[in-house]
């Protein structure tokens, strides 16, 4: 087994990195992190997001410690880039980890995360909080590699909301005020032309390493605006990631089946189109 095997798939050890700005969290942690959970492995730890980036990826671990206010980069904006990083939507070997957020203030610890698609640490770390956390942890990695649901499932709501909903809302709750408005119009080239398509007609968005296609149900187009740019751009709760290379409208999904690898594929209403969902994303439809 290499050193990037997820714990999940190998039944070894859980990898994490922690961060946070403050060394007497960190070592706080740590430590309250040793006694809950003796098969976690800290494997590295980071000073701010920059650093946590970086260090995700190095060692790409199973799990993420995220203190929510760091300086440099939140842990938010982190949690963006981790969610987008190259290897996390093709690499078979490993998935997107976990995130649990470190934060002080109850009020980002309520309602953004009982939609269960992150978890989260109150400062200072308290013993029996933080076992549930890690309970809670322990089920998701377990699960995230089960199989899920059955062939031509009707597309229904998932069993757990998108990450980037999520830290839309911890953005929101960090800047209030200063949230920009979702886009509303997508600027595209089709032939010679050039034409502006309103967002809720477009079915999906598929980047190549060049150019980002942008199909509706009468017209195929491309723009240069790749794919991490556009999730911060687009109404979540309207467009899903669902692989690192491709944004589906909710309200185009007709259904999910599987392929004979047995990977999750998205049927797109009045189309023959099937959309390819990364192992990273299949928990947006379990139970299907």
């Amino acid at each position: 087994m290499n050193d990037t095997t997820p714990a999940s798939l190998a039944g070894a050890r859980v990898r994490a990195v922690l961060a946070d700005d403050e060394r007497l969290m960190r070592e706080q942690l740590r430590s309250r992190l040793t006694e809950a959970w003796p098969d976690l492995d800290i494997v590295a730890e980071a000073k701010n997001g920059l650093e946590a980036v970086e260090l995700v990826k190095q060692h790409k671990p199973d799990l993420v410690f995220l203190d929510i206010r760091m300086p440099g980069l939140t842990g938010v904006d982190a949690a963006r880039q981790i969610a987008q990083l190259p290897d996390a939507g093709d690499d078979d070997s490993w998935l997107v980890p976990e995130i649990v957020f470190i934060t002080a203030y109850d009020q980002y610890a309520v309602e953004a995360f009982e939609q269960g698609v992150a978890d989260y640490v109150l400062k200072p770390a308290e013993r029996e909080r933080l076992l549930v956390t890690v309970e809670r942890i322990k089920k998701r990695l377990a699960a995230r590699d089960n199989g899920n649901g059955g062939e031509n499932s009707p597309a229904a709501a998932p069993a757990t909301a998108p990450l980037q909903q999520l830290l839309h809302k911890l953005s929101a709750q960090l800047n209030p005020g200063g949230t920009p408005a979702y886009l509303q119009w997508i600027q595209a080239t089709v032939g010679q032309a050039i034409q502006m398509i309103p967002v809720e007609d477009v079915l999906f968005f598929i980047s190549d390493e060049k150019y980002t296609r942008v199909q509706t149900a009468t017209l195929e187009a491309l723009i240069r605006k790749p794919i991490k740019e556009l999730v911060d751009e687009l109404d979540p709760a309207l467009f899903w990631q669902i692989h690192r290379s491709t944004l589906v409208n909710v309200k185009a999904i007709a259904g999910i089946t599987r392929d004979f690898r047995g990977r999750q594929l998205v049927g797109i209403k009045g189309s023959n189109e099937k959309l390819e969902v990364s192992r990273s994303y299949t928990q947006l439809f379990k139970g299907m």
